[in-house]
């Protein structure tokens, strides 16, 4: 990590189960936020509960499932507190990464990425393909934790990630920094023609629901992977690491 990215806004990472919940809150360590499920009725939830508000801090009532999904499936008994772990960098790192590269800028913008496999997984692709940074929502979406630091095996510190509060107004500041915007969707230009240059930035959506409608309406140009199969959708780190390579191979055409 930069000196930047390390004195800017920290990710957050899991204290998982109720004793380490317990110890934890009790402690002087830094908690960005407590996820609780939803409908459990313990007395241990009680304790937890009345510690968290006694620290003013946000408490999320969630389904089990998506406990689960925070924790990759590890033993939380219906409680994870979201802990600093990563530093995150600027946008302006982002541009500084690309400008030391000597490149014009190619950056990924993830709309509501979910699964922390596929955010690992799309940040091994990014430091594979030469993607110069990350830029990822506030809210509803999953941060830099320690199961995507594990899953992009080592590409998170070399890969800056940015968090935003609102997606659209970054993109129009990127577009006012001469950057072309494109995004995924199942109707527009076939990817294999896709030509990113000059300074491009990709948005992928979320696993589920793709781009949303106000971010769709900042694109410049849309992008479709074309399919011949039976399932007609991808996997967002698939579909990712699919056009992000050919924003490399555009980039970085074979010379024969």
């Amino acid at each position: 990590m930069t000196e930047n990215q390390a004195n800017t806004e920290t990710s957050s990472d899991f204290v998982i189960g109720r004793h380490p919940a317990v110890a934890a809150l009790r402690s002087q360590q830094a908690i960005n936020k407590v996820f609780l499920q939803s409908g459990l009725k313990a007395e241990a939830i009680d304790e937890i509960r009345q510690l968290a508000k006694k620290r003013h801090l946000v408490i999320s009532e969630v389904p089990k499932q998506k406990l689960d999904l925070l924790t990759d499936h590890q033993n939380h008994q219906g409680v994870a507190l979201g802990v600093a772990a990563f530093a995150y960098a600027t946008i302006d790192d982002l541009f500084a990464n690309a400008d030391k590269a000597g490149e014009a800028p190619f950056f990924l913008i993830l709309d509501g990425v979910e699964d922390p496999h596929n955010l690992g997984s799309i940040l091994r692709t990014a430091d594979a393909s030469g993607v110069h940074g990350i830029i990822i929502p506030k809210r509803r979406a999953v941060g830099l934790t320690s199961v995507v630091a594990k899953t992009s095996t080592g590409a998170i510190e070399r890969v800056p990630v940015a968090r935003v509060t609102n997606l659209v107004n970054t993109v129009k500041e990127l577009k006012d920094r001469g950057l072309w915007v494109f995004g995924t969707d199942m109707a527009g230009t076939d990817y294999r023609d896709w030509n990113a240059k000059g300074a491009s930035a990709l948005i992928i959506g979320n696993e589920g629901k793709g781009i949303s409608r106000l971010l769709k309406e900042t694109v410049d140009e849309m992008l479709t992977i074309p399919m011949v199969g039976q399932v007609q959708s991808l996997n967002a780190s698939v579909a990712a690491g699919l056009l992000m390579y050919q924003g490399f191979s555009s980039r970085h055409p074979v010379q024969h």
